[in-house]
């Protein structure tokens, strides 16, 4: 490994997990650089955590800063403070980031500043909302990346607007679907997640997941969608995997009653092959995760999502995703329609067929001078 180009491959939150893992696989198989991964513990459950990595069969981190919780400010301060050495000491060619978390920006900064290219997977999504981190990430990352491999059309158009050149960006596909099409197959039968909360129900389910501040942090807003959420689950049941912010914000709120009905099949947060195997098998999802929007689009899956814009646009334009807000009339709305028509259905986005990571891996390889041979 040591007489290799090495590059800094950087993860920070359980979405990057999905993303790095075929990353990692397709720069194995290539055989011409090395990957070198550092964990920067922004998500920090460990056991959580373990089963993502034992899903995704990504190796163990080659470093890991145990940065966990705090404020935006304190945790992309403490990325940088703890990525820097790290950077110091391995040297590497470039630092490759994915995404849009804290994680993602701190670590191109640190690069940027000590002028090593920084590389970004998944560039130029927008959802032109300043109010969400994520977008604030998103912009600021691709402004110091020397290298840009984007999902879909819209986000050369984004780029370009914003002034990248044209020739520093590359339209690859989707990393998250080649990670969905290779472990498919090993995904959790919904019997077996559901077997401790009454079985899978018999005439079929929607799956949930909620956890973005604009839904969840007020409990007004929170309570108006569970109420809402449950209507629906009396005539389709909701399996509801609990990520621990909304968790906190029911408790707190004393929301708790309305996760007792029977409309939902309340579940902890579940690993990546178990929330694959649910979605693969549900009539519906009703999410406000961007990863989400995208898989149920290569799964043919109905998806309403619970936000007022996406930052994927292309799962709305040619996929199967609905943008329906968090107003209880439009997401009941949404659901009739759902019901009288059986769903959208769309196609699945070109280049999105589970070979993103390899062209990434031969563009990568090229750009820093190491083509095959």
């Amino acid at each position: 490994m040591n007489n290799k180009p090495k590059i800094l491959c950087v993860v920070g939150a359980r979405p990057n997990f999905v993303k790095i893992a075929p990353i990692l696989a397709a720069l194995r198989d290539a055989g011409r650089i090395a990957a070198y991964l550092c964990h920067t513990g922004q998500h920090y459950d460990a056991d959580l955590n373990d089963t993502f990595f034992r899903d995704l069969d990504i190796p163990r981190p080659d470093a890991n800063l145990d940065v966990g919780s705090g404020s935006h400010a304190v945790q992309t301060a403490e990325v940088m403070k703890r990525f820097e050495p790290v950077v110091d000491a391995e040297r590497p060619l470039a630092v490759l980031v994915v995404g849009d978390v804290n994680s993602t920006l701190a670590a191109g900064l640190v690069a940027a500043k000590k002028d090593i290219p920084v590389v970004h997977v998944e560039a130029g999504l927008r959802s032109f909302d300043r109010t969400m981190p994520e977008e604030v990430n998103r912009v600021l990352t691709d402004q110091i990346s020397g290298l840009l491999f984007a999902t879909e059309p819209a986000a050369l158009e984004n780029l370009a607007r914003e002034g990248i050149p044209a020739g520093r960006i590359r339209l690859v596909g989707n990393v998250m679907i080649d990670a969905l099409r290779r472990q498919l197959p090993s995904a959790q039968p919904p019997e077996k997640t559901l077997a401790a909360s009454g079985g899978r129900p018999a005439g079929g389910y929607a799956v949930l997941t909620l956890h973005r501040p604009s839904n969840v942090d007020d409990p007004a807003t929170l309570g108006r969608l569970l109420r809402t959420i449950a209507e629906i689950g009396r005539d389709l049941p909701i399996v509801f995997p609990v990520h621990p912010r909304t968790r906190a914000r029911i408790d707190s709120g004393n929301l708790g009653g309305l996760l007792s009905s029977s409309s939902f099949r309340v579940l902890p947060p579940v690993g990546y092959l178990e929330m694959l195997g649910l979605v693969a098998k549900a009539a519906l999802v009703l999410t406000d995760s961007g990863g989400l929007q995208e898989e149920t689009t290569a799964l043919g899956i109905p998806c309403l999502t619970l936000r007022d814009n996406t930052e994927r646009p292309i799962t709305v334009s040619e996929g199967t995703n609905t943008l329906v807000g968090n107003q209880p009339d439009v997401l009941a709305a949404a659901y009739a329609e759902f019901r009288r028509s059986g769903g959208k259905r769309g196609q699945v986005p070109a280049l999105w067929d589970g070979r993103a990571a390899a062209r990434i891996a031969q563009e990568l390889a090229t750009w820093l001078g190491f083509p095959a041979a």
